[in-house]
């Protein structure tokens, strides 16, 4: 006889959990238990909503389900921000939240939430275990619904007399992973495709993806001569340097790029959904029928055909689809590849930061050095706001598992992720980017990383405003500013007090020297960057913005 928190944590090991984030919870109090004497650890956190950005780190760095554990109510709540997260980013993650009683339901007992209700929409699959003999198969299931098809979350409501019951349940056994692999009728169709080809185009995007299947990835690249970008917050899916690589499908696009997609004949789609921001509000690609041939590869059904209609349809995972084509080689010397240098020479062009701007510091000469400074194998997290584009435009990404991002957009990401991302890899260096508005969502969870003697470095670019939407707010409504104005902390002084290590940057050359201090100094750093408001892009000012010069 076993109880309902001893089985949850026994499956969970049964399918390789090496770690959990949570937020404690007398609702869940059997499954803490049950952790004690477990070989997973626990990593308490210090607001749901970063402990569920950590969960989905993990999964998106490794492809296996981030698991989080928050109490009900509030908890459960405030974890929503994560799942929307991990369900538009396709990002494996199993959110386990604490209920009520069972005899309390339907009643508005303390801190009840419908949870099927509440994440109906941002969940691929809400369930309430009601039998604890029951967790065996529920939780394998969760495993096999988060992975399968297009990733995604699963929310598992646990009731908390179910959790102390006692009973007699199966012994967990691992779920199976489902493999979608390409035919030889798609894989041929799409030989011929680019073989009559003029302008064919590569965007590589979604998850399923790893290292080897990235490596296979530049091999068919070589072989082909193909142009190649990554989808939005995609980029660590194809060495930057590389001379296929043609640049970021993102918010801001190279116009160059923009015009090399827009003009192509034949573009392959691999592993993306290509939504809204990559596409340029459906413009590059335009829905419901592109003017190019599309070959879209996923790995769910379900997206063949959703938004666009696809020449070709091709039902498989990255990693399964780039094994077989990689066995199929062009005939003869394609006939762009003069064209693909060009790309390759124009993205080295536009990753290239201005050296120069408003205020006495500046981001490019900064982007410059830590181009310098990071290893190859850094691992890089934001969030959501200007002060990202920074890093998407400048940073070359040279190997997978080196960015953590969302691509749904969500601000205060980067903190947590960072956290998550240096207890999965302890031994790499791990830097958060995050704006002054967007540290402050998440920022808490500082102290998750001081606890732990998690060295990660926040680079905090201070400009005193929700930047992002002050620049449209300039531009639509100029000079009537409501909303955008921030007044910070002493970020340096703030990182001392949870214990950890802090810089201030208050002009361009102090920022090397800063960076390599919080480096040495062993522990969580903050680096606090004082950025003139003016430098809202790097290619124009507020003023300009406002003006419209």
């Amino acid at each position: 006889m076993k109880t309902g928190g001893q089985l949850i944590v026994e499956a969970l090991e049964a399918n390789g959990t090496d770690r959990i984030f949570c937020v404690p919870g007398e609702s869940y109090l059997a499954v803490l238990d049950a952790l004690h004497d477990s070989s997973i650890r626990t990593i308490v956190c210090r607001q749901e909503g970063g402990a569920a950005m950590m969960a989905d780190c993990q999964g998106r760095l490794t492809g296996k389900p981030g698991i989080c554990f928050v109490t009900r109510g509030p908890g459960a709540t405030n974890a929503s921000a994560g799942i929307h997260i991990a369900m538009q980013d396709s990002v494996p993650l199993i959110l386990f939240i604490g209920q009520v009683a069972s005899h309390a339901k339907e009643r508005e007992a303390f801190q009840e939430v419908d949870y099927k209700r509440f994440f109906g929409d941002i969940a691929k699959w809400v369930v309430e275990i009601d039998d604890a003999a029951r967790i065996p198969e529920f939780v394998t299931r969760a495993f096999a619904v988060a992975t399968s098809g297009r990733p995604g979350p699963v929310v598992i409501s646990l009731p908390e007399d179910m959790l102390t019951s006692e009973v007699e349940a199966p012994n967990a056994l691992p779920h199976t992973p489902v493999e979608t692999r390409p035919g030889e009728a798609e894989l041929d169709a799409l030989k011929m495709l680019l073989s009559s080809a003029k302008r064919p185009f590569v965007i590589l995007g979604g998850t399923r993806w790893d290292a080897e299947a990235v490596a296979l990835m530049r091999t068919i690249a070589e072989a082909w001569s193909l142009p190649v970008g990554c989808s939005f917050r995609r980029q660590m899916l194809f060495d930057h340097l590389h001379p296929s690589y043609a640049g970021d499908v993102g918010i801001g696009i190279n116009p160059k790029l923009a015009a090399a997609i827009k003009q192509a004949d034949v573009v392959l789609l691999i592993g993306g959904r290509m939504g809204e921001m990559p596409s340029s509000d459906y413009t590059l690609l335009k829905s419901p029928y592109p003017d190019q041939a599309l070959v879209h590869v996923h790995a769910d059904a379900g997206e063949l055909g959703r938004v666009y209609r696809p020449t070709l349809a091709i039902n498989a995972s990255p990693s399964a689809f780039v094994e077989a084509f990689a066995k199929r080689g062009p005939v003869g010397t394609p006939s762009w590849a003069d064209e693909t240098a060009k790309l390759h020479a124009a993205y080295l062009e536009w990753s290239t930061p201005p050296q120069s701007g408003p205020g006495a510091v500046q981001m490019g000469p900064i982007m410059n050095y830590l181009e310098k400074a990071l290893p190859e194998d850094a691992i890089l997290t934001n969030g959501a706001g200007n002060y990202a584009t920074w890093v998407h435009r400048f940073h070359r990404f040279r190997r997978f598992a080196t960015q953590a991002a969302p691509t749904s957009g969500s601000m205060g990401y980067g903190t947590p992720a960072a956290v998550a991302a240096k207890a999965l890899f302890p031994d790499r260096t791990v830097v958060a980017f995050a704006g002054d508005g967007c540290f402050l969502m998440n920022g808490q969870e500082f102290a998750t990383a001081a606890q732990y003697g998690l060295p990660i470095i926040v680079v905090v670019v201070n400009n005193g405003i929700y930047g992002t939407i002050r620049m449209h707010q300039e531009r639509e409504y100029p000079n009537r500013v409501v909303a955008t104005d921030l007044k910070n902390p002493d970020f340096a002084a703030l990182a001392r007090a949870y214990g950890g290590h802090g810089e201030t940057v208050e002009k361009t050359e102090d920022f090397a020297t800063a960076f390599e201090r919080a480096r040495a100094s062993g522990k969580p750093a903050i680096v606090e960057i004082r950025l003139d408001p003016e430098a809202i892009t790097p290619t124009r000012t507020l003023t300009q913005i406002r003006d419209k010069s």
